[in-house]
Formats: structure tokens, C-alpha cells, sequence
């Protein structure tokens, strides 16, 4: 089968994203919805569906980004997005979906359209698939903040039912007090008071009904 970009493994690339990201590294692996590129000494995996544009280029190599590792952390016999997030399963990871500020935590379960994510700071959230931007496996010997790998903070709270698909799993977050996006504007603060048609309404502290369309989700979690 023939990959795109397959010409460019092994050179210096920038990639260009929405929302006016740049990456620039060596490619080291290719598929057809994802891209594998090592870059200040991360590898990072980057779903195609947020590629704006890509192109061969050059950059100093003071970041050895010339010069990556022979082992790549999520080793797959298929280059694909799903098939490197169920190999990633349980591993440390840094992941960039909104905001200012990538989340650190573990990778959970992978369900059908999203996955749950456990982090120290906002414990188990739900992310849909089509709002990883990239994906940043921790080395083997490091832990999000430095915890301590048996520490109460890094261990998924396995007591939560978790829903094959991501509106089944908001349907079960009815009449409880969530944050959306972690919480980047107050009015996505709130009590998820019910789902319905690919909507749902969220009371805001004041009382204030706010009504919000699904697909722009791009993490939820309890509070």
C-alpha cells in the first residue's frame, strides 16, 4: 500500500496545523492519518486530520532532532491513529487538544469516538478522537510532575462506567457538575442538565442556561 509522504521519512520537515501551530522536526513514520515526527528530543504523533500543510525543510540541529533514537515509544506493525492509541494504552503521555497548555496524565481506555484520559490535576476525562491535535508518550523512567509511579494521583479511577461512544457517555453525565475544555471560560463551568440531538444544556453558576453543540467538545470531565 502506498503512503503519502513516504518520500519523506528520515528528512527535516515543518508541519503547519489549525490554529496557526507549527512543528518542525525529522519524520520518522508515516500513515495515512498520522505522522510520526521526533523534534527536541519528543516524539510526537500528530493525527492528519489537523494538517494544514507540510513541506521538507531545514533547522538547526542544536535539538539532535537529526539524530533521533532507533526505538520509537509506541511501536506498531501499523502506522494508524487508533492502532497507536491502543498500543499507548496505560502509558504516560502528553496530549494537546485546546488552550494555551498541553494535559499530562495516562491513557485510558479507547473507546469508539473518544478515550478516557486520567490526569493528576483534572482526574478521568473524556476526549474525543477528533480533537488530538498531537500526542507526546513520556520517556520510560518519567512521570507526569514528577510523581511518584505508585502515587494515588496517577491511577485511573477504574469505579467510573464508561460508554462506548462519547454521547452515550455524556448522556450518563446528566444532572452532574462538569467542566468542558478544562474550563478555558466560565460558561463552560456548569451542571450538564441534559443531552439531547447532538446538544446539551449546561447550567451555569448564575442559573443561566447555556446550549452547546457536541461536536466542538473537545474534553469533558466531572468535577
Amino acid at each position: 500500500m502506498y503512503i503519502d509522504f513516504v518520500e519523506l521519512v528520515g528528512k527535516k520537515i515543518e508541519v503547519e496545523l489549525s490554529g496557526g501551530i507549527f512543528h518542525k522536526g525529522v519524520l520518522i513514520d508515516c500513515g495515512l492519518d498520522i505522522l510520526v515526527i521526533y523534534s527536541n528530543y519528543s516524539f510526537l504523533y500528530i493525527p492528519f486530520t489537523h494538517v494544514q500543510k507540510l513541506k521538507e525543510t531545514s533547522f538547526e540541529d542544536n535539538d539532535l532532532s537529526n539524530s533521533p533514537p532507533s526505538e520509537k515509544p509506541i511501536e506498531t506493525d501499523v502506522v494508524s491513529y487508533r492502532k497507536a492509541l491502543t498500543v499507548a494504552k496505560g502509558m504516560h503521555v502528553q496530549i494537546y487538544v485546546t488552550g494555551k497548555k498541553a494535559i499530562h496524565g495516562t491513557l485510558g481506555s479507547i473507546m469508539n469516538d473518544y478515550f478516557v484520559f486520567h490526569s493528576p490535576v483534572y482526574k478521568t476525562m473524556y476526549i474525543p478522537l477528533n480533537h488530538i491535535k498531537w500526542l507526546i508518550p513520556y520517556p520510560a523512567n518519567k512521570t507526569p510532575y514528577s510523581l511518584d509511579k505508585d502515587s494515588p494521583s496517577l491511577a485511573p479511577e477504574l469505579s467510573i462506567p464508561v460508554a462506548r461512544s462519547f454521547t452515550e457517555q455524556l448522556k450518563k453525565l446528566e444532572n452532574k457538575l462538569v467542566m468542558i475544555d478544562v474550563g478555558e471560560h466560565s460558561d463552560k463551568i456548569g451542571v450538564l442538565q441534559k443531552f439531547r440531538n447532538n446538544k446539551i444544556t449546561l447550567i451555569s453558576a448564575d442559573g443561566e442556561r447555556i446550549y452547546r453543540n457536541v461536536e466542538h467538545i473537545k474534553t469533558i470531565h466531572l468535577l
